[in-house]
């Protein structure tokens, strides 16, 4: 055999080598990334069929596992570019010198913005006809229809998934159900900083924990503090209460159709606004549909509409 063969086979062998053994070592850091967003891929892969594994694992190789500089610069946490994109931008090397990358004001516009990408696109479509399960097949396909030049790129995403056991939320057929079993009210967890993200009601949301503001939470998620207290009915200088839910967009006007003939029978210490807040739901919503005014009082046992 050539010596220059031999010489190359061996140096592709141990970057291979050293590749896999960067993609299986456990990182804290992917692992609080995972446990911020699994709930969004999820919600995700029920509305678009996209596998939850094959979002998270996306979103930690092409994110750095939200460290990294488009992210920083632009929420764009799956490195897709422009292609006739027409929001905001950013420019970074990537390729070539100073390419044009889609910027969006928070990271769960990135995630529904993925999910589109790939339905809509053409070079995507033969994906869909896999299994949900089938996270290789679509690791590779991915490779295959050129999302990503790195030869590797189908084989790192197949290892995170695996490390991480990312496949077990493939296997969500219900949210709400599957939430149930595998997610307690969330708590602080020590050494974990990001709080994990939750749909409801077509909105999406996150429980405070000690010592939250609405200025914390807005730098997490990258949005305005003020906007996120005025989603939420309230003054932006409010204290928060562990374990509150904090809605991340404007509230629906009514609660999810699961509740279309489901009154609600108000429980000692609620209030309209509290009732508001647990189904998603506008406060001024909740009294016209019960045709109530603030002045109004509710009493333990009353029914009230929510839909």
């Amino acid at each position: 055999m050539n010596r220059r063969v031999l010489v190359a086979i061996l140096t592709v062998t141990f970057l291979t080598s050293v590749v896999h053994a960067q993609n299986y070592r456990w990182n804290a850091s992917f692992q609080t990334y995972i446990d911020q967003y699994r709930d969004l891929a999820i919600q995700e892969m029920l509305r678009y069929n996209i596998p939850a594994s094959i979002t998270l694992a996306q979103g930690l190789l092409e994110s750095g596992a939200g460290k990294s500089e488009l992210v920083r610069k632009g929420n764009n946490h799956f490195g897709i570019k422009c292609h006739g994109w027409t929001g905001r931008t950013v420019y970074h090397d990537d390729d070539l010198t100073q390419e044009c990358f889609r910027a969006y004001d928070n990271a769960l516009q990135s995630f529904e913005d993925h999910s589109k990408f790939l339905v809509n696109g053409t070079r995507y479509r033969s994906l869909f006809s896999l299994k949900r399960t089938d996270y290789k097949g679509w690791a590779r396909g991915l490779k295959a229809a050129g999302y990503a030049t790195n030869p590797a790129y189908a084989d790192r995403l197949i290892s995170l998934i695996e490390l991480y056991k990312l496949y077990e939320y493939d296997h969500a057929k219900n949210y709400d159900k599957f939430m149930a079993h595998h997610s307690a009210v969330d708590q602080p967890v020590k050494g974990r900083e990001l709080h994990p993200i939750h749909i409801y009601n077509k909105n999406y949301y996150l429980q405070a924990r000690q010592g939250d503001t609405f200025k914390s939470i807005a730098d997490e998620i990258g949005i305005s503090y003020r906007k996120l207290a005025k989603y939420n009915e309230r003054d932006a200088k409010d204290r928060l209460v562990q374990n509150e839910v904090i809605w991340l967009k404007k509230k629906q006007k009514k609660a999810d159709k699961a509740y279309q003939n489901r009154p609600h029978r108000v429980k000692r210490g609620e209030s309209m606004y509290s009732i508001a807040q647990y189904y998603g739901i506008q406060l001024k919503s909740l009294y016209k549909m019960n045709r109530m005014s603030p002045d109004d009082d509710i009493h333990v046992g009353d029914l009230l509409r929510v839909r």
